[in-house]
């Protein structure tokens, strides 16, 4: 154009030409590279947007795990093999697009982003692949075929889109030509292209991976509301029956359901035909004592079938009670100065009334508190009733023995002789406490000594306050010589949870010097 017998004006006019022509192919080559940069923000803000709701999903499923482990456990374990595998792959791609935009000063600026030198480099060398490109594609093929093997022949559609959109097979170009499927995509391209490229490829990760996780949850609900899912349960009146009652309880399904109607319902051996609001109700004789059996089947229609669910469950028929069951829980008598604890209930009947001098509730059902410290006899008689489910009234007494807490030991550094003297040094008698104790007694009782006299052999007995020697019964007993006994006796002490009980004499101890 600039060329030839031309005026030197128009070889001017034809040059300008050439410069518009330039300067509108350079505009609109920053405006396509723009294009591609909003596409890829979008792209990226959709696929974070998808990456979002599958963590919801995947809390959601969580929960119902922990609501029904034995349905969901199996569908959680996929789910997170699906997320391990779409996970290990868009951090490849994102480490690849964040070592993209580090060649570039500022990632926004979309117009400066036309240079391929970057992938051309990273993945290509010459004809062949650098060990970064073949890591691509080998993460790819990684992809495709650990998803196959999770999905099976469960979801073909799916199983479909991951193989087309994540296939590697070489792609015939305009001419018909095939190229290998990493120079195709990625070869020649601009920066802001190939990062748009890997972008969608991120973004079908993320939504295959939503597609799927919706897909196997529907389906696995769709299982769960189907009727072959359902449990007849049967349901008594109360959990046992006396002779000659009838039975009375109702038949329901795990899901209850008042539109729900049946075929046939058989209950040992005899076609019901009661059935209101969804539920099969029973009436019938309970039968000897003992443990009995219901076993039938309910029928029902879905689509061109008859379901059939089993009815399998059991009761038990028990005499009549006539006579109440009381217990101590410590022992066979009650004892003074101490809470004696009492289980008290009659068989068959759900709450009982109990009386008696001294008889508190302890705050649940069926157990009670008795304090006799203030009955001065030696027998005291608790007497119980109650009502039967049918509204009849039935009543029991029985007497207990009242009796005295045993006669404590003395002690002496916690021992007491067992039978003879404690043997021990004179300094070690000095810094000793005096207790006493109740051996072999049931209840765990704390006994505070509030005095005592001490006898050292051919010196004056001393009279002590407190748990200790004082000061004259610590002289009495540097005089005292080795291998004598000395005695401590008239050991007073008291109830550390009830200090107005009197003891019964406490017996006193010995103690033989060794030093």
């Amino acid at each position: 154009m600039a060329s030839g017998k031309l005026s030197p004006r128009q070889k001017m006019i034809n040059l300008m030409y050439l410069v518009f022509i330039a300067m509108l192919a350079l505009n609109m080559s920053k405006e396509v590279l723009s294009a591609f940069g909003l596409l890829e923000k979008k792209l990226d803000k959709a696929t974070l947007a998808t990456a979002e709701r599958n963590a919801s999903f995947m809390e959601g499923l969580a929960k119902k795990v922990t609501e029904q482990p034995k349905v969901y456990q199996p569908l959680l374990e996929k789910a997170n093999q699906v997320n391990i595998a779409s996970n290990e792959l868009s951090s490849f791609i994102q480490t690849l697009k964040d070592d993209m935009m580090k060649t570039v000063k500022d990632p926004t600026d979309y117009e400066v982003q036309d240079k391929s030198d970057f992938l051309d480099q990273l993945f290509f060398k010459g004809d062949k692949y650098t060990k970064k490109g073949q890591e691509f594609l080998d993460k790819i093929d990684g992809y495709r075929t650990k998803m196959n093997q999770i999905l099976g022949d469960s979801y073909p559609d799916i199983s479909k889109a991951i193989n087309e959109n994540f296939s590697t097979s070489p792609v015939p170009n305009r001419d018909g030509k095939k190229i290998k499927w990493l120079k195709y995509q990625f070869e020649g391209f601009p920066l802001i292209a190939s990062k748009t490229k890997l972008t969608q490829m991120q973004a079908d990760l993320k939504t295959t991976q939503s597609e799927l996780l919706s897909k196997m949850l529907a389906g696995e609900q769709a299982s769960q509301l189907s009727m072959t899912k359902f449990q007849a349960i049967v349901v008594p009146t109360k959990t046992a029956f006396f002779s000659g009652e009838n039975f009375k309880g109702k038949v329901v399904l795990g899901k209850f359901d008042n539109s729900l109607t049946f075929e046939k319902v058989l209950v040992n051996g005899k076609e019901i035909s009661t059935i209101e609001g969804g539920q099969v109700m029973l009436d019938f004789p309970a039968g000897n004592v003992g443990e009995k059996d219901i076993k039938g089947e309910l029928q029902f229609k879905e689509g061109d079938s008859i379901v059939k669910i089993p009815i399998e469950s059991s009761y038990v028929v028990i005499p009549r009670p006539n006579s109440a069951v009381i217990s101590a829980d410590k022992m066979n008598v009650v004892y003074r100065g101490v809470v004696n604890p009492m289980t008290i209930s009659i068989p068959g009947v759900p709450a009982v009334s109990a009386t008696a001098p001294g008889l508190n509730s302890a705050g649940k059902p069926g157990k009670y508190n008795m304090n006799v410290t203030t009955i001065k006899g030696r027998e005291v008689t608790i007497k119980v009733s109650g009502k039967l489910p049918t509204g009849e009234t039935v009543s029991d007494s029985k007497t207990f023995r009242v009796k005295d807490i045993p006669r404590p030991t003395g002690t002496i550094r916690g021992e007491d002789g067992n039978g003879g003297c404690v043997r021990m040094q004179r300094q070690g008698l000095e810094i000793s406490s005096v207790g006493a104790a109740l051996p072999d007694f049931d209840f765990d009782l704390s006994l505070r000594v509030t005095g005592f006299s001490f006898k050292v052999p051919g010196q004056p007995t001393i009279k002590v306050s407190g748990s200790k020697l004082n000061s004259a019964a610590k002289a009495a007993l540097r005089r005292a010589k080795r291998g004598e006994t000395v005695q401590i006796f008239d050991i007073n002490a008291k109830l550390a949870s009830n200090s107005g009980y009197k003891l019964k004499r406490i017996s006193p101890i010995c103690i033989e010097l060794t030093n």
